[in-house]
């Protein structure tokens, strides 16, 4: 990997560049709703079955969406695509308030979907691509985005305190209303920035081509495996915690009010895990033994104790670890991926992720409900297992697994079937 020398001047100039999509990601972790939201479904005549159905809507539309979002960004807009989740957001917080029904509130999760799906992958490649454009390389962009996150989770965090006292005071459709307006002011917030035009090619490519390579890129580049495994364990793993989190409070019999602080913990790891990816080298082999030796011994504390203090202590490092490495191993993967297709490989990865996450939690939900959440917990100690067995493989020096293949380190990085106008671009 080839690190680049940035001066103040260029870091100055990164930081301004950024500033409104910081600002517009800060507006959109405003969902007022998201700590009353189970009371308020309730209210509006949901059950355990419809919030079933809800749920299982919401997971089949996310992958649904996400591939064609990210053939969207690589070949129209970044800030387009970001634009559209936005105007997703703001439509799931409308129709959220205005639902008197569970059909009418399924419609409006449906646009969550479709905000979640445009959102992930397109963010992530727009700070590379604003870094590459800036400096010329992708180094920092572990700190950059680590930012990013930090400035998501606290918002997150505080909505998620602020909502619960404004439905206290007045009601909980009330949270939707308040919503819409910061959604649409991280609209505008878009509208002012600059996006990276690094994915534009003076050559028009077809449809046909540029879903072509992206399969390829995804499926083909065997150097890109390991990264593509650990993406999808990471993103597994964190979407297993932040859903079945709460079973082990159920489970035993936690108050009410300690849900507030275990969840705003909780989402506080995305923050603090952005803040630690910039600082902290997972690839170093200390660093890579002690991620291993914490992955193991949280995922098994889960499979032995209910008590509260312990397994949200467990829960928080599993987290903040996981966070960290989806920034580290984000990175490798867009350091590999040419501008002109990044966002559709990164997005069909997430799609491989939301499509690995449906089998895991069923199987999981019926494990927990006639096993209990304790012996439901092996399954997390699994996938702990394999992304720590992935990240030692990620870790290893790609020019070392290229030699010891017989080839030299940049033959390894080249697509075998490049088209004519992306080769141009990635030059």
């Amino acid at each position: 990997m080839v690190h680049t020398t940035v001066n103040p001047s260029v870091t100055a100039a990164v930081r301004r560049r950024l500033l409104p999509l910081q600002v517009a990601v800060a507006l959109q972790g405003f969902m007022l709703w998201v700590p009353v939201e189970k009371l308020f479904m309730q209210e509006i005549g949901f059950d355990a079955a419809t919030v079933g159905l809800m749920a299982a809507a919401y997971a089949a539309l996310v992958p649904l969406v996400e591939i064609p979002s990210g053939i969207l960004a690589d070949r129209w807009s970044r800030r387009g695509v970001l634009i559209v989740a936005g105007t997703g957001l703001m439509l799931t917080a409308l129709i959220g308030g205005l639902s008197n029904s569970v059909p009418l509130y399924i419609v409006g999760t449906l646009f969550l979907a479709v905000y979640f799906a445009m959102y992930s992958g397109t963010l992530e490649a727009t700070v590379y691509d604003t870094l590459l454009e800036e400096t010329g390389g992708g180094d920092g962009f572990e700190r950059r985005m680590g930012r990013v996150r930090f400035v998501e989770s606290t918002t997150l965090v505080a909505s998620s305190l602020a909502g619960g006292v404004l439905a206290g005071l007045t009601s909980p459709r009330l949270t939707y209303f308040l919503t819409v307006p910061f959604a649409l002011a991280s609209i505008a917030a878009l509208l002012r920035f600059d996006e990276p035009r690094l994915h534009k090619t003076d050559e028009s490519t077809s449809l046909r081509s540029h879903l072509a390579v992206t399969y390829r890129t995804i499926t083909r580049r065997r150097e890109l495996l390991p990264a593509i495994v650990l993406t999808v364990l990471t993103a597994l793993m964190l979407q297993v915690i932040f859903e079945f989190g709460p079973l082990w409070l159920v489970a035993s019999g936690t108050p009410a009010g300690v849900y507030g602080p275990y969840w705003a913990g909780l989402v506080s790891t995305l923050g603090l895990g952005g803040l630690l990816a910039g600082r902290v080298r997972l690839d170093r082999p200390a660093m890579t033994t002690a991620t291993v030796a914490v992955l193991t011994l949280a995922s098994g504390t889960l499979t032995m104790t209910h008590n509260v203090l312990v397994v949200g202590v467990a829960q928080f490092a599993l987290a903040l670890l996981v966070v960290m490495m989806s920034i580290y191993i984000s990175r490798v993967l867009h350091d590999a991926v040419p501008s002109t297709i990044r966002t559709g490989v990164v997005s069909g990865v997430g799609a491989l992720s939301w499509i690995s996450f449906l089998p895991f939690s069923l199987v999981f939900g019926e494990v927990s409900k006639h096993q209990g959440v304790g012996t439901a917990a092996w399954m997390i100690t699994g996938v702990a297992v394999l992304i720590a067995v992935v990240l030692v493989k990620v870790v290893v020096d790609p020019c070392e697994e290229a030699a010891a293949d017989g080839h030299r380190c940049d033959e390894a990085a080249v697509d075998p079937e490049p088209v004519p106008a992306i080769t141009t671009m990635a030059a």
